[in-house]
């Protein structure tokens, strides 16, 4: 498996020593469609289904999985946070310029809609990302976009994303607040929170919900994003509802991944496009004046050749970013050295476990570094960026 791995030894102590500290940083290849292996690197494992009903068999229908950990096997070698910003800054065909530069309000909104779509991308059955700890961070920039992401609460797990581009006038606000639960032959994971894709130079916000993601069991193992989804203009006046869909119940069509929604006038309800496709393969839009069909989205030209990020810095890089939370543990996972996967993922619960007793021992309220965030029971979780932009991060994208 391929993986590029940035090591920084520790700092010498007063006698002269090295000290025993070794920080490692590790950053793997992200992940891609079904079938591309351009880089030799895969993810996906045997069939997990036998040991994924073993580790849940004690687990009650409609119990909520925040708290459930398991053990590394089950483990992809990267963090939730890596997962929600590698859809942002690792593309192999950049629709976020698109939505920026269309000519039109209607064309700058259909490339919104085909930039969300290129946001899914395909996961795994039977392995899963680590859970973010209080306070990690991931930062990485590709070209002029810069990306950071933060975990701003642990219980329940809530997920903030700030990403700025100077040169295009874009920036883009995320809040994601998990909510998974088991239903006895599936787990469905509802994502709360809305996404802010702004375009400065155009003076136009774009607020987009996100699918649910559901993996089954039974009969027909498989993981999908699913439900419907609502991307709003309020300065245009343009909307879209778009349904995204996984396989029937019986896997009739296990690979479906469907695409199905309309563009039309807020004020008015007036469809003016219809949007069909597969967020795997292409996606149509119809004009539902002239009745003429145009490609806005091929899965091929943005989820296909997509490159590694790389440590171009690594004394920038921060002992929170993602990257050296867990990196002894994705090293060894890598390595297929579970006994040390599991020793080092232990490793960074209890600490963060211990970080939690000396706060409570204090009555010491934890905030967040880059993010203030607030939450009520009309709003949901809130979250807005500190600082007005994001600044170029050690870890880099090649272009």
């Amino acid at each position: 498996m391929c993986q590029h791995t940035m090591v920084q030894e520790g700092k010498m102590n007063s006698n002269g020593r090295e000290g025993k500290a070794r920080r490692v940083a590790v950053v793997t290849s992200p992940l891609k469609l079904e079938g591309d292996s351009s880089d030799g690197d895969d993810y996906r494992v045997p069939n997990l289904l036998h040991r994924v009903l073993s580790l849940l068999k004690n687990v009650h229908p409609g119990t909520d999985l925040i708290r459930f950990q398991v053990p590394p096997v089950f483990n992809i070698p990267k963090s939730m946070l890596q997962c929600y910003g590698e859809p942002v800054y690792c593309v192999g065909k950049d629709l976020l310029g698109a939505c920026a530069n269309g000519q039109s309000s209607v064309d700058r909104f259909l490339s919104v809609v085909a930039w969300n779509i290129s946001t899914l991308r395909p996961l795994m059955f039977g392995v899963a990302p680590y859970n973010p700890v209080l306070g990690e961070t991931h930062h990485v920039s590709r070209g002029t976009l810069n990306v950071l992401l933060e975990q701003v609460s642990h219980h329940p797990p809530v997920s903030a994303l700030h990403a700025t581009d100077e040169q295009n006038g874009i920036e883009m606000i995320w809040c994601h607040h998990l909510a998974p639960k088991y239903n006895g032959t599936s787990v469905e994971t509802r994502v709360h929170g809305e996404r802010q894709l702004k375009l400065l130079n155009k003076g136009e916000i774009y607020e987009i919900g996100h699918p649910n993601l559901v993996i089954r069991f039974l009969p027909v193992p498989g993981v999908h994003w699913v439900g419907n989804v609502t991307i709003r203009c309020r300065q245009t006046g343009l909307e879209a509802m778009i349904c995204f869909g996984g396989s029937s119940f019986l896997g009739l069509k296990p690979s479906n991944r469907s695409v199905k929604g309309t563009v039309f006038i807020s004020s008015s309800r007036k469809p003016i496009y219809d949007i069909t496709g597969h967020w795997d393969r292409t996606v149509t839009v119809k004009d539902a004046g002239n009745g003429k069909s145009t490609v806005i989205y091929d899965a091929r030209d943005v989820l296909s050749r997509l490159r590694t990020p790389i440590v171009k810095d690594p004394e920038g890089v921060s002992e929170l970013d993602s990257t050296m939370v867990w990196g002894e543990v994705s090293e060894n996972i890598l390595s297929k050295c579970w006994e040390k996967a599991r020793e080092a993922k232990t490793e960074v619960e209890e600490k963060e476990r211990e970080l939690l007793r000396a706060r409570n021992g204090r009555a010491e309220i934890w905030l967040p570094k880059h993010f203030t965030v607030s939450h009520t029971p009309q709003t949901g979780w809130q979250c807005s960026p500190v600082q007005n932009r994001v600044p170029p991060a050690p870890i880099v994208v090649p272009l």
